[in-house]
């Protein structure tokens, strides 16, 4: 864990920036000088963006960290692999633009009656999904390369900083709404720009590709090919699925609830921020475990990744359930999303679920099992889909944020159902219990603590609540030995200082 410990944290450190910039930018910026219908045609084409990316990559994302190590060569070369990983994507965006272009009237229909400023700007996702894309795709050759640091920070700080930068144009310097859309298409082509110059930085890309390495490998290339189609498959539903919910809201209670969904979701989301470099790190080691048949590796590999993102997601959605209340108190026109208060708890469930078992995810897309993967992500889209369609008439955005959160736990049941069957083992240990057992029991006594106490002043009662509770959280966590790897991370730390 040494070299994933390191790199995990400066990718940390990189990403908890940019949620310290994401947060200045809701609290100073968004909520106070945006509408709620801006700021949801904002993320509904984000998402729009994303959902078209995950399907033009054709599955790259997974096959470039799979196959990479069959590439690799002594010196850091790839054979002339990198050109295959953008040449993909390429044909994947074109395909699935054709059929956006020719699916535009349903796909109008489903938002024109809530969220008709969505449709004006239909067009739009297509050059944006296109720099999103291929921002993407050489991030994961960075991260296939084990080098996350630069294009995490790309995508962590710099993105936020410029659509901070975007955000205040906007709203001081007399930017219109077109204007906008095209300037938030330009973030994201210069983040493309930025990982393809550091890419070519390392020396160890070609645009050339390897004719001969690739006649002399058919069987190589044959198992690429069908791994590659085969998760083009499996990225209509498991990208699709995290998105759903999103796009229900906007198109059946409209883009003002939209933006309301995503400052809850913004918040939720800090939950899930130390998985984003973790397994980002961890993904290239456990593909080579399969290449080795290291099982032995790989099942440590797992339990240790599951437990500290399960220990450290908690401590984070404690902080995050025990400051709500202070939260919207804070935030600029705060009575307009505090609506939102259970929103914010069903979706950092979520996203902790996502953050403690997404490695599991990972390791069925690297093995000889992975079409169970498409099997788990239709369950996924499914639920999504019935659940949302079910619950957002009955209960609003709540409704959509129980449907996601009831999706991803039968959706992690069976992928660690799997996991268990087919790969032989299982990120559970007795570690995530400890980590149950100890966030239950604090957030039972701060639940009672502000039922039962009078809040005389609302900064005292977070302040305290905050450094009782989660100190409380550290204490047992340490004293019980929960992630021996963070107790030695800090024990080397303090004898270091």
């Amino acid at each position: 864990m040494g070299e994933i410990a390191k790199q995990s944290i400066r990718g940390t450190i990189a990403t908890y920036l940019g949620a310290l910039i994401s947060v200045i930018t809701t609290f100073c910026v968004l909520t106070r000088f945006l509408t709620a219908e801006e700021i949801g045609l904002s993320r509904t084409l984000v998402d729009a963006g994303t959902l078209f990316i995950g399907l033009a990559q054709l599955g790259t994302t997974s096959s470039v960290i799979r196959f990479y190590p069959y590439f690799k060569t002594e010196d850091h070369k790839d054979h002339g692999f990198f050109f295959w990983t953008i040449i993909v994507p390429l044909l994947g965006f074109v395909l699935i633009s054709v059929l956006y272009i020719i699916l535009q009237n349903p796909i109008k229909h489903f938002f024109e009656e809530k969220s008709a400023l969505f449709v004006n700007y239909f067009y739009y996702v297509l050059p944006l999904a296109f720099f999103m894309l291929y921002q993407t795709v050489f991030e994961t050759n960075s991260n296939a390369r084990m080098r996350i640091v630069f294009p995490r920070t790309v995508r962590e700080v710099i993105i936020r900083l410029l659509l901070l930068v975007l955000y205040i144009l906007y709203a001081f310097a007399g930017l219109s709404l077109d204007g906008f859309v095209v300037s938030l298409c330009g973030v994201y082509a210069i983040a493309a720009l930025l990982n393809i110059v550091y890419l070519f930085s390392t020396d160890s890309i070609s645009l050339k590709p390897d004719m001969g390495f690739v006649k002399s490998n058919p069987e190589l290339v044959r198992r690429y090919l069908l791994y590659t189609g085969f998760l083009f498959l499996s990225a209509i539903a498991s990208v699709a699925a995290p998105l759903i919910s999103g796009f229900f809201v906007s198109a059946k209670m409209g883009l003002d609830y939209t933006g309301i969904f995503y400052v809850a979701l913004n918040m939720a989301a800090l939950v899930c921020i130390p998985s984003r470099s973790l397994n980002a790190i961890a993904s290239p080691e456990l593909s080579q475990t399969f290449k080795d048949n290291d099982s032995g590796h790989r099942s440590l590999l797992l339990k240790q990744v599951s437990s500290n993102l399960f220990l450290i997601g908690c401590f984070i959605l404690l902080a995050i359930w025990i400051n709500i209340d202070l939260i919207y108190h804070i935030l600029p026109n705060g009575e307009i999303y505090a609506s939102a208060r259970l929103t914010v708890l069903l979706l950092s469930l979520s996203q902790l679920l996502l953050s403690a078992f997404s490695i599991a995810l990972l390791a069925i897309n690297y093995s000889r099992h992975y079409y169970f993967s498409l099997i788990c992500s239709a369950i996924l889209t499914a639920c999504t889909i019935v659940l949302n369609n079910q619950l957002i008439p009955l209960y609003g955005i709540n409704g959509s944020a129980l449907a996601n959160c009831l999706s991803y736990i039968i959706f992690f049941v069976c992928v660690l159902l799997v996991v268990r069957i087919f790969l032989h083992t299982t990120p559970l240990s007795a570690a995530h219990l400890k980590t149950l057992l100890l966030t239950a029991v604090l957030f039972a006594a701060n639940e009672a603590v502000t039922h039962f106490c009078p809040e005389l002043n609302i900064w005292l009662s977070s302040v305290v609540r905050s450094a009782v509770i989660l100190g409380l959280f550290a204490a047992v966590a340490w004293v019980w030995r929960i992630s021996p790897d963070i107790n030695e991370y800090i024990r080397k730390k303090l004898k270091r200082d």
